[in-house]
């Protein structure tokens, strides 16, 4: 190598290093320009500009000044503390993120995203809260109209889900189905939490208990009683039955109520589940919704798939009975 090409490199180094140092010096001198300029006003943004569910500017500007952020115009930049202020407003259950900045026009930035709630659930000594879908505890804002679906009998004071973990992860499976899925959502009111850690039902439309059993294989079970209700319930209707049990593996267990049904009602009851089904299968269309589950209008009951739908009722069983005996005598 020659002295040349010996010097060319020396000075392609020596020019790369005055360029970065000049470069570094432009940065820095813009950093302390922006540290020592004034903020000009704070904006707050709530789930990028959508519906807040329980925090507001106000709470959010409120819980700084808790913390000594008072008015922030003609304040230096350098002299907030934005991950002090970012850990503190993590703090609050509500809050799933959160960014602090300064913009271009020396505004202080605060992005805040809400937690979204789940499930709204009661504990067995009367107290209440809400969950998301992480099962993150949430306190339950006041005056808030929340649609989601009710689990009663929730056995611990807090929910964790290293605590009961079988049991808090069914509830949060089912708390996730309910809410996605627009037939259910409206026909199932409360989800009560037995001592057993199974699940019972009260539905919408219809008197009768829903057995469901506990949480496994709860699509599956939520698609044979969809299957029932349309196959079945829609056509004898839906004061016929006192309980429908769904913990049995591919069965449906229907007991029916003695004595006489009101037609009206029966009729009207139909009525309002078939147009419960017409408007859920339209919004799952519309929404272009795929399920890992076969098409619901492609089952049919039968008795390998269903067993036992359809109970005798309890008359019915003494009367059988009778009969037979007296066969039997005359034999």
């Amino acid at each position: 190598m020659n002295i040349k090409t010996q010097l060319k490199k020396v000075f392609t180094i020596i020019g790369w290093s005055l360029l970065g140092c000049a470069g570094m010096g432009l940065l820095v001198a813009a950093i302390n320009a922006k540290n020592s300029s004034l903020c000009q006003g704070l904006v707050v943004e709530i789930n990028a500009g959508g519906k807040a569910l329980c925090l507001n500017k106000k709470e959010v500007i409120a819980m700084l000044q808790n913390e000594g952020l008072n008015d922030v115009r003609n304040k230096k930049a350098a002299s907030f503390d934005l991950l002090k202020m970012e850990t503190f407003l993590r703090k609050n259950s509500w809050v799933k993120d959160v960014q602090l900045f300064f913009d271009n026009n020396q505004i202080l930035k605060i992005r805040i995203q809400e937690r979204q709630p789940a499930a709204r659930l009661f504990t067995v000594t009367g107290t209440s809260y809400l969950i998301d879908s992480n099962g993150v505890q949430l306190f339950l804002p006041p005056g808030a109209v929340l649609n989601l679906p009710v689990f009663t009998g929730y056995p611990h004071e807090k929910f964790e889900l290293k605590r009961d973990s079988a049991l808090n992860r069914q509830i949060l499976n089912l708390a996730i189905f309910l809410n996605h899925d627009p037939f259910w959502s409206s026909q199932i009111q409360e989800v009560d939490i037995h001592a057993t850690k199974t699940f019972m039902m009260t539905p919408l439309i219809g008197n009768q208990v829903i057995e469901f059993g506990d949480g496994n294989d709860y699509e599956n079970k939520f698609h044979r009683l969809y299957v029932f209700y349309k196959e079945v319930m829609t056509q004898t209707g839906f004061d016929k039955y006192t309980s429908i049990k769904l913990a049995y593996a591919n069965q449906i267990v229907a007991t029916r109520k003695p004595g006489v049904i009101s037609k009206a009602d029966s009729i009207q009851a139909r009525k309002n589940v078939m147009e419960m089904i017409r408007l859920a299968e339209k919004m799952e269309t519309d929404t272009g919704k795929i399920r890992d589950v076969k098409p619901l209008e492609r089952n049919t009951l039968t008795e390998q798939n269903l067993q036992g739908f359809d109970l005798p009722e309890e008359n019915e069983n003494k009367a059988d009975t009778n009969n037979k005996h007296q066969k039997q005598q005359q034999n």
